[in-house]
């Protein structure tokens, strides 16, 4: 099988290869095609490919290109993961709303808006792409923001485009180590999690047929054996009944992170942007030593992950300074897709279930919509109270059909307000993005929770535009990102 990676020089393209060369996933690929529009940065990660230890490279092939419709030729398999703009542009992001004194955060708040409307239209002409290259191929979407860009793309691609992420997974793992749970293998049926991409809550934790997830929330010492039970007080968690994915702290914390990044000497996005443009040089000089500069950098980069919720002195677990996330996602979802056995894995896909005894492919148009429900005129989402073709993060079975949402328990009231609210968001970004429309943007920044004012989001899309004047070729109608 033959994978693309669409953003082959990107920092953590390594990881993806090297769980395709050792271990549970080896076999899973013959061929590895990496595409990039810059050659610079492919060069740079060839190298690192090609001194991993143990001589990786020599049995599995990878080829770089700069062309992406050569690439999609013959392609079963596209992994992309896309930063339009560069770590430049992350910069932007951050630095625009925190000038506003607002929170200046990657894919969160008006950040995150920012984001998503200059990397929905290249993802929108790689799956058009697809559509004529590789029609039956499979897009995973790593690309941030994955929820908003993966619904961008349901249009285009229909079920055979999934978004996945490690947060959440990440979450559920943590957590159940804490509670002493050993959950099976690619299994999540005693796993209960309802949300979007970034905005989601852990609310069972089962074992034995027992929720245990009451008695860690209860634990102050379990608690802070890991990230997400140290980001907030324990009888804040208990209270809530429910343990948050790591990026609700912007929310629940919201001005302890706000003070927290504003303090600091320089937003993570500039910590990134120093650290790449100085290493990725190196990288594609370093020869055989390219694979130890990487992996040191990796583990600096990981270690300043969520520094803002840390105190002094404070460091990560070892095991989430080790890497191996979302790699793992994307591979064991590809694997299932590919006919490799079913898994269980919490991914971003269509809140719409499957009709009782029908997979979530079966319709005779391969890219249509979820086929009609089994009761004419009664759809059950995944997520109740949550539009059926809204994309959400819940756990998934994979099969070669695609992501089949598992159904969820309802919200209750303060967690759905605020997963409408980032919803209509959401909506309202994607729609400014795919057709151009700007006043669907301003209303997406003035409607965000952590922004809230007509004023300042006028002011924030005035300082977006200036800081990438490519938007204003998206309202022109050109629907596409231009490269500056």
């Amino acid at each position: 099988m033959r994978l693309l990676i669409a953003g082959g020089g990107g920092f953590r393209v390594p990881l993806i290869y090297r769980a395709l060369t050792s271990g549970r996933f080896s076999g899973l690929v013959t061929e590895v095609v990496l595409y990039d529009v810059d050659p610079a940065r492919l060069k740079a990660i060839t190298t690192v490919l090609g001194s991993m230890p143990g001589g990786h490279g020599a049995r599995l092939p990878v080829h770089s290109t700069t062309d992406l419709a050569g690439a999609l030729a013959g392609t079963a398999m596209v992994f992309a993961a896309i930063r339009p703009g560069g770590t430049a542009g992350r910069i932007a992001d951050e630095k625009v709303p925190q000038r506003l004194g607002l929170l200046g955060q990657e894919t969160t708040g008006a950040g995150g808006i920012s984001y998503a409307l200059r990397t929905i239209p290249p993802m929108l002409d790689l799956a058009r792409l697809m559509r004529e290259h590789c029609p039956d191929a499979w897009l995973i979407n790593f690309t941030n923001p994955a929820g908003m860009v993966t619904e961008a793309l349901l249009p285009v691609l229909g079920q055979r485009v999934i978004g996945i992420c490690d947060s959440a997974g990440g979450l559920v793992q943590r957590a159940a180590a804490a509670a002493g749970v050993s959950l099976p293998a690619g299994r999540l049926d005693g796993v209960g999690y309802f949300g979007l991409n970034h905005l989601g809550w852990l609310y069972r934790l089962e074992s034995g047929g027992r929720d245990v997830l009451p008695a860690l929330l209860a634990n102050a010492a379990a608690l802070q054996s890991f990230e997400e039970g140290r980001l907030f007080p324990q009888p804040f968690l208990a209270g809530l009944g429910l343990l948050p994915n790591e990026y609700l702290y912007y929310y629940y914390r919201h001005d302890a992170a706000r003070q927290a990044m504003l303090a600091m000497e320089q937003t993570r996005g500039e910590a990134i942007h120093g650290q790449q443009q100085d290493l990725y040089p190196r990288l594609a000089a370093a020869g055989p030593d390219a694979y130890r500069l990487w992996e040191e950098a990796r583990r600096s980069r990981e270690e300043g992950y969520l520094a803002e919720a840390r105190g002094a002195g404070e460091r990560r677990n070892e095991e989430d300074l080790a890497g191996g996330g979302y790699e793992r996602v994307a591979l064991a979802a590809m694997r299932a897709l590919a006919g490799g056995g079913d898994t269980q894995l919490i991914l971003n896909t269509r809140n719409a279930l499957p009709p009782a005894g029908q997979s979530a492919d079966a319709s005779p148009e391969r890219h249509a919509p979820l086929p009609a429900p089994a009761v004419p005129g009664i759809a059950q989402p995944a997520i109740p109270g949550l539009p059926l073709d809204a994309v959400v993060e819940v756990p998934c079975t994979v099969t070669p059909a695609g992501a089949l949402p598992m159904p969820q328990q309802a919200p209750a009231g303060p967690q759905l307000e605020l997963l409408r609210q980032v919803k209509d968001v959401e909506r309202l970004t994607v729609q400014a993005a795919a057709e151009g429309n700007r006043d669907a943007a301003l209303q997406a920044f003035a409607g965000h929770p952590l922004v809230a004012s007509t004023e300042l989001a006028a002011s924030l899309l005035a300082g977006y535009e200036q800081a990438f004047p490519a938007l204003g070729k998206i309202w022109a109608g050109s629907g596409r990102w231009v490269k500056e």
